[in-house]
């Protein structure tokens, strides 16, 4: 229903309502305001298309990544490796596999590192809860000397938690059978270098010596001792149970003999180079399906052609330390629509006869980069400021807010037009009504004349 100031007047005047506004307003709005209504709707569109786009270009970025000189953390695909290993007396860790030795590595491990350990006499909770004055308990630990007077402790308890307190060692009271406990006391670490000398006499009363001095070799449950190994033929002896060689975390678990052999890992480079070949079709027939498609919103043509030429002028182009080697030397097909192929059985020849000539290739160098080291800057470059995709995103951003300056220009406009236009009207009935008023006086003073007559 039409809503406004006017439709009050009677007779000709009533024709000057609100509802007649409305009517004109809604068909000046569809001349000027739609119009920048439906451009702004397409907007919408083409940002929606860029963003399938822009994530389509990420994509491809990602899967060239393993092909990047520069790669994080510097494994390409050509610098993978694999291991197998024998025996089960070392587990094999490497942080960076790129980086170790092709070949056998083999472990012989001749003794593992303890720690040193004693245990006291067996003793009833009664003696556990009171242990009265038996003398100073003295533990040495490489060149540092602890004395616990018993005196100070009222319990087995008690002095553990005093001999915890001192670096290097480790002490717990343990319940070992029914009504039986042990003063337990460790190095915390393995190694003759943590060796426990104990002594004094409350070390004999609580029987970790003989006489407070020598030691009691029944209550001696693990002697300290180092990890001695032999790599390859070299001795190592170290007070801890683990190596690190070349780059190889080795960690013993056992005497006995282990190996492992590491070996360049070709497996997945054909697997990744086919991620690549099928993300970057895909960005083809995104951008050629736009660029075709009659019906296609995007109107900045000229940067999403430049997406793909970017890409191609680095793809056919020549590699190599000298500019010998192109993609279509190791089975790559282009058809006529612009989407790669690859010969699998070409490629993974090559694999095998031409390893580094692959690498250069692809990888390449710092002084002479390859083919995927360019297309990692290409991908990245898009998106940097003034790159084809920052420009794609400048453009929609750039044309949308001039329509929509546009658009709230027409609109306010219009809605100024035609409030002005109401108050016309107003005052038009106004008038009208006032001469229609007098006529009507008029005409009554007519008819009464001439019906007297």
């Amino acid at each position: 229903m039409a809503e406004g100031i006017l439709g009050l007047g009677q007779g000709q005047a009533a024709s000057l309502n609100q509802d007649l506004i409305d009517r004109l307003k809604a068909a000046e709005k569809k001349a000027r305001v739609e119009p920048l209504e439906t451009q702004l709707e397409d907007i919408t569109k083409e940002r929606e298309t860029f963003t399938t786009i822009n994530t389509k270009v990420s994509e491809v970025l990602n899967a060239i990544k393993p092909f990047d000189l520069f790669v994080s953390g510097g494994q390409t695909a050509f610098d993978q490796k694999a291991a197998t290993t024998s025996g089960t007396s070392v587990v094999f860790e490497a942080s960076d596999t790129s980086k170790l030795n092709k070949g056998i590595t083999s472990v012989d491990v001749k003794t593992l590192a303890q720690k040193d350990v004693y245990q006291s006499n067996a003793v009833n909770a009664a003696t556990k809860d009171a242990l009265g004055d038996i003398g100073t308990l003295t533990i040495q630990i490489g060149s540092d000397t602890h004395n616990f007077n018993t005196a100070d402790y009222s319990t087995y308890d008690e002095l553990a938690t005093a001999i915890n307190a001192k670096t290097g060692i480790s002490a717990a009271v343990d319940q070992v059978g029914t009504d039986s406990y042990r003063l337990i006391i460790k190095s915390a670490d393995t190694g003759t270098a943590n060796a426990l000398t104990i002594s004094g006499a409350a070390s004999q009363t609580l029987g970790y010596t003989t006489d407070g001095t020598t030691v009691n070799a029944t209550n001696h449950t693990l002697t300290a001792q180092d990890m001695t190994a032999e790599v390859d033929g070299v001795s190592y002896s170290v007070s801890t149970n683990v190596l690190n060689v070349d780059g190889l975390k080795m960690t013993a678990t056992a005497t006995g003999v282990s190996s492992i052999n590491v070996n360049d890992d070709k497996s997945q480079i054909a697997t990744q180079l086919q991620d690549f070949i099928t993300k970057y079709n895909e960005l083809v027939d995104l951008v050629e399906d736009e660029l075709q498609n009659a019906d296609s919103k995007v109107a900045d043509k000229s940067n999403l052609r430049d997406v793909l030429s970017l890409v191609k002028s680095k793809l056919f182009g020549q590699y190599g330390a000298s500019d010998d080697k192109s993609i279509f030397n190791y089975g790559f097909e282009v058809d006529k629509s612009g989407k790669l192929s690859l010969d699998t059985n070409k490629f993974n020849s090559a694999i095998e006869d031409d390893f580094d000539g692959l690498k250069d290739l692809f990888v390449g160098t710092a002084a002479k980069e390859g083919l995927g080291t360019q297309l990692k800057a290409v991908f990245d470059e898009m998106s940097f400021s003034g790159g084809v995709l920052d420009s794609f995103s400048d453009s929609i951003d750039s044309r949308e807010k001039t329509l929509k300056e546009e658009k709230e220009k027409a609109q306010k406009d219009l809605d100024d037009k035609y409030s002005q236009l109401a108050q016309r009207f107003a005052s038009y009935s106004a008038i009208i009504t006032g001469f229609e008023s007098s006529f009507s006086g008029l005409k009554m003073m007519i008819q009464q004349s001439t019906s007297s007559s």
